[in-house]
């Protein structure tokens, strides 16, 4: 093996020399801090080896606002670059890494990690369970996907980003105009946390499916609940796509395989098409979510059930077919033919029917509702104009005969920006405020609550509307630097200015959680909203076994039911209760993936076979290892009911 320092080094940029220097100030001071407050043993037992499903959804949320924060400076440094004409803050190449790890961090590792945690901290809770099906799995998945996300932002100041785009296509990510380990990073750390969500999915299937608590027929669950049991559908079979991908690429950079080169009977195109069978369902992967989450909070605000509620599950199904038949349309301009280019516009066109009967079934809750204008809400109703643009040019760009028009260029960007970020940015914050009092035993503010949302609201539609303008006048994306004769100069400096309050906004939204962590009153009662469904019928925050007694449902708002309708919820007595174990091991197997994904980033191949080895004695250990979880006694169970002010007692 030739070791070559080189290959690690990241040269000639002062903001990489930066981000290296805070990377290792930042840890220094957690290591010295965890040390001089004595954390260590409380990190490792309530955190590190947890397998609570609201503490790993928590860490999840954690890890997705902290990819937030790294997206969001990508997407400033981009902004900035492209503000006036012949601007040299970013040379090409780092522009080209910097909006490739822009577009894979705020899907992959920010979207996607908000909305599954918040899946993890709610829909036990909303079907009455006392956690998910498979505990251990999901620490296992939690960690795959933490780790992974690690492996992919350590490329920064080591060996060099990823460059061919969110997308990777090939010959860009060859070897041949790839030759830096950037995209040995994209197709290892993408594999790792892949492997984790894929694992969330079938999890989260057998939750929903088998774990549901008695009366609670399919028909009868939650509209978030329906929407997570539709996305984990999707995930496990458009995972898997993704997953065989990102081997092949790995082979042909690493090992000289020719899957995707444009000789030697390799076929480029080969991975666009995988790639979009699975990047278009993984749309819906972070859209149908943020459905979910919307129907809960305008019927909660609305004061209403939620209305035409077989409709809603009947277009999420629709959607979550169709969504598996629309990928070529990434491919309008590629010579396809007149019939392919047809079947596919058609499609394109056909999901915007259930997503428009969702539209109007929100409309019609909140008619003649007794509307509160929360911080959550105002996310919601903000979600439904900004969305409906989002989705109008969506339509345009369907047809296939006009696409040649919008294609690759600035009206492509401002259309998923708006389609992605009310669609799911706004539903996981409105979801946050919604819930967090839920987890936390108190509410953010809502006066800090509704400045971030009119920064951010305000600043989206400042930053992205103009892109529509520009991408009419010919500017191309990836365009990293323009002339002062294009013209481009003066939107592109308003879209600036709204990047800019975006991240005010942002900013607020960080001080929110700080602020009321230290000020908010504690609320006891577990329902500050006046909620309808089974998560707001148990204690804020939330007893580690979630409900003393299991709840007998009998209605789709059993919550609401119990307290307006004097319908009872808990009939049983308190019995003790079966818990599982905490576990170090899924913790340990994501470290050494990541060694693992590391070593084969660089070809050094006898440590990636000791840290292969590594894995397969961490699996066998959590395959042969025999804990059957402890109880939780009844008298335990009824002195924690008693301290929380518990109606189950």
């Amino acid at each position: 093996m030739n070791f070559d320092l080189e290959k690690f080094k990241v040269h000639g940029e002062p903001l990489i020399y930066g981000a290296m220097i805070s990377i290792a100030l930042v840890s220094i001071g957690i290591v010295v801090g965890l040390t001089v407050f004595r954390k260590w043993g409380w990190l490792w037992r309530e955190w590190l080896t947890t397998v609570d499903h609201k503490r790993i959804g928590v860490m999840y949320i954690l890890a997705a606002l902290l990819m937030l924060f790294r997206g969001g400076i990508d997407a400033l440094m981009m902004r900035l670059q492209t503000a006036a004409p012949d601007m040299k803050f970013l040379d090409a190449q780092h522009y080209n890494e910097v909006f490739t790890t822009h577009g894979l961090i705020m899907i992959l590792f920010m979207a996607m990690p908000f909305i599954i945690g918040l899946m993890n901290v709610v829909v036990p809770l909303q079907i009455g369970a006392r956690d998910v099906a498979f505990p251990r799995l999901n620490a296992v998945s939690f960690w795959l996907f933490f780790f992974g996300a690690m492996l992919l932002n350590i490329s920064f100041v080591i060996g060099g980003s990823p460059d061919a785009g969110w997308s990777a296509y090939f010959p860009l990510a060859s070897l041949e105009f790839s030759p830096t380990v950037g995209n040995n990073y994209y197709s290892l750390a993408l594999q790792i946390s892949g492997i984790g969500t894929l694992m969330t999915g079938v999890n989260f299937i057998v939750t929903i499916l088998k774990m549901r608590a008695p009366g609670m027929k399919l028909m009868r669950m939650p509209m978030f609940t329906w929407s997570v049991l539709i996305t984990n559908v999707i995930i496990v079979f458009a995972f898997p796509v993704l997953t065989v991908a990102l081997a092949l690429m790995m082979f042909d950079r690493l090992f000289g395989s020719q899957f995707f080169t444009m000789a030697n009977g390799g076929m480029d195109m080969l991975w666009a098409n995988l790639f979009w069978v699975w990047g278009h369902p993984e749309v819906y992967i972070v859209i149908l979510p943020a459905f979910g989450i919307y129907s809960e909070i305008i019927a909660t605000f609305s004061k209403k059930n939620l209305y035409g509620y077989t409709s809603m599950v009947a277009s999420m199904l629709i959607i979550s077919l169709l969504s598996f038949i629309v990928w070529a349309h990434h491919f309008y301009t590629m010579g396809q033919g007149v019939l392919v280019n047809g079947f596919f516009s058609i499609t394109t066109m056909a999901i915007a029917v259930p997503t428009g009967v969702k539209i109007f079934n929100w409309l019609f809750t909140l008619r003649k509702g007794r509307i509160s204008f929360t911080t959550p809400m105002l996310y919601s109703l903000a979600f439904i104009p900004i969305f409906t643009i989002g989705g109008v040019t969506g339509v345009m760009l369907a047809m296939a005969s006009a696409d040649y028009m919008y294609h690759n260029t600035m009206f492509l960007v401002a259309h998923f920006h708006y389609v992605l970020i009310p669609g799911a940015v706004f539903a996981v914050i409105a979801g946050f405020h919604y819930w967090f009092p839920k987890v936390f035993g108190f509410r953010l503010n809502e006066r800090i609550g509704k400045h971030a949302f009119w920064w951010i609201i305000i600043s989206f539609n400042v930053a992205f509307f103009p892109l529509f303008i520009l991408g009419l006048k010919g500017m191309t994306r990836r365009m990293y630097t323009y002339s002062a004769e294009t013209g481009f100069g003066p939107l592109n400096m308003i879209s600036f200015a709204g990047a800019l309050g975006l991240a005010i906004g942002f900013v607020i939204l960080v001080y929110n959680i700080y602020w009321s962590t230290r000020y908010m009153p504690r609320d006891e009662n577990g329902d500050p909203w006046d909620a309808r469904t089974l998560e707001w019928a148990t204690h804020s925050p939330i007893p580690e076994y979630n409900f003393a007694v299991v709840p007998k449902v009998k209605s789709r708002d059993p919550f609401w039911a119990m307290k307006h309708d004097k319908q009872p919820l808990f009939e049983e007595p308190i019995t003790k209760i079966h818990m599982p174990s905490n576990t170090g091991k899924p913790f340990v197997l994501g470290v050494v993936f990541f060694f693992l994904g590391f070593f084969l980033v660089f070809s050094m191949w006898i440590p990636a076979i000791v840290a292969g080895v590594g894995v397969l004695i961490v699996l066998a250990a959590m395959s042969f290892e025999r804990d059957h979880g402890f109880y939780i006694p009844a008298d335990k169970v009824i002195k924690t009911e008693k301290k929380l002010g518990g109606g189950t007692v």
